[in-house]
């Protein structure tokens, strides 16, 4: 979990106006492409294409920045360098977690302003760092933060992965009617360690019922009518994507000799499919 501590001047589109040429679609390169979960048609899709160094598009991601802990007491700096997010030139995003000087910089990019949804189905094909101390994520947070604040706005947490990359964690946080905090989550193990290679990440909204899923299989599902009396559910309403790699904090610790930097979190693809 991470909490969004900027302020955003300006107006979050809805879903389809936002599709603006920063998404391809239907481009050579995801023409045909299919979800990887029956009844979806990928709509829309981000597929990182574009020469080695550049910036992701800035039609489509933008960026939170700078320290301050973010909530988790984190160590990292976020930045819009070079050196922390950009395109790897072979259709890959790298968000990047770095040593600098005795801190650390890392990349926190988000779709605000630029993309949205309330319902359908998002994935990312991702490889994760893995390492002590490191927090990869890719996640959602409601588009009316900068008006009710967190949690009020809730919180999907997509993906999660903290230390040796053996399992991933995801969930949801929400407020409850004293103005605090509930959450579920769940982790597990698909078997494999989630840091060797690239897995399909996905996140289904439907009302009142939200599911996350790996490589085209349901791992877990949160719904309205699980929660108690003083719970709120506020995911029946437009979110934005995240995509970041924390350092240090409250969850996954400090980071240790054996954390191996720059630590690349790499993505190949993000598609929203109806």
């Amino acid at each position: 979990m991470r909490r969004m501590r900027s302020a955003f001047l300006g107006i979050a589109l809805t879903c389809l106006v936002a599709l603006s040429p920063a998404i391809a679609v239907a481009s050579p390169k995801n023409a045909g492409v299919g979800s990887n979960y029956p009844g979806y048609t990928v709509t829309a899709s981000d597929e990182f294409d574009g020469p080695a160094g550049a910036a992701p598009n800035p039609r489509f991601w933008g960026y939170d920045l700078g320290g301050g802990g973010w909530g988790n007491n984190e160590q990292q700096v976020y930045t819009d360098s070079r050196e922390n997010s950009r395109l790897d030139g072979n259709g890959r995003l790298v968000v990047e977690a770095r040593r600098s000087g005795g801190g650390f910089t890392s990349a926190r990019l988000v779709t605000r302003g630029k993309f949205d949804f309330t319902y359908g189905l998002v994935e990312a094909r991702i490889q994760v760092p893995s390492g002590a101390g490191l927090h990869p994520a890719f996640w959602t947070l409601g588009n009316n933060i900068d008006r009710v604040g967190w949690p009020a706005c809730g919180e999907i947490d997509i993906l999660e992965v903290v230390g040796d990359g053996s399992r991933y964690s995801a969930g949801v946080h929400g407020p409850t009617a004293i103005g605090a905090r509930w959450k579920r989550s769940m982790d597990g193990s698909i078997g494999t360690n989630l840091s060797a290679g690239f897995h399909d990440y996905a996140l289904i909204k439907e009302p009142g019922r939200i599911s996350v899923g790996i490589d085209g299989n349901i791992v877990g599902t949160f719904s309205a009518a699980d929660l108690r009396p003083m719970e709120g559910w506020v995911f029946d309403a437009p979110a934005h994507l995240l995509l970041n790699v924390a350092v240090g904090g409250d969850w996954p610790g400090p980071v240790d000799s054996t954390t191996r930097f720059p630590a690349p979190m790499l993505v190949e693809w993000v598609r929203f499919s109806r």
